[in-house]
């Protein structure tokens, strides 16, 4: 860490391969698309190597570098960057279906399809969400940040984040629920399958 700080670019290129998995991942769930998380957590690296110098130890560098990529989020989306989100359907459609199915050795073929079927209407009703309330919700439910860090990584009021998280819960409660009879899935509190 001194190292990178210091300006020893492979330091910092070891970082990145430490890291990047975790920052590419908080990019797709914030963009909902990969091209767009390519951009987002190449910009986030950008950013980082030159702010490393400010980065006080005081704090884990993880936790930083997801502040780093929500900010460029944010700011993207401030200055119009449109960003296309598209739907998770065209991506289990085309070539890339064939690299995420591969056949179980064991366990039910029946709940696995059912199990991935449920993603795909989680990734739907997630992008559905506006940004704000998107990156609240992932920070808190995906990467389980406290209040205070999305506080801090938003640099947004306590009171605004948690006011965001039950909206975006409630949201997404509405449109899973709709979701749900395209699915035909039975959520809780239901008694009746929609198929």
């Amino acid at each position: 860490m001194l190292a990178a700080q210091s300006g020893d670019s492979q330091a910092f290129s070891q970082l990145v391969e430490l890291y990047q998995k975790r920052v590419y991942g908080l990019a797709v769930h914030l963009t909902g698309n990969l091209d767009d998380a390519n951009d987002l957590a190449q910009e986030a690296f950008i950013r980082a190597y030159r702010y490393i110098g400010s980065f006080r130890l005081e704090s884990d560098f993880g936790t930083w570098l997801h502040r780093i990529t929500v900010n460029t989020w944010i700011n993207m989306n401030r200055k119009g960057r449109n960003v296309v989100i598209e739907s998770l359907d065209e991506d289990w459609n085309d070539s890339t279906k064939a690299s995420r199915e591969v056949a179980a050795t064991t366990g039910d073929p029946l709940e696995a399809f059912e199990s991935a079927e449920f993603k795909t209407m989680l990734h739907q009703a997630l992008q559905q969400l506006s940004d704000e309330h998107r990156t609240v919700l992932v920070l808190r439910e995906i990467y389980d940040y406290s209040y205070e860090e999305i506080a801090t990584a938003t640099e947004t009021s306590l009171g605004t984040v948690k006011s965001r998280i039950n909206r975006a819960k409630s949201q997404m409660r509405s449109v899973l629920s709709s979701l749900a009879g395209q699915f035909g899935f039975l959520l809780p509190g239901e008694t009746t399958q929609r198929r």
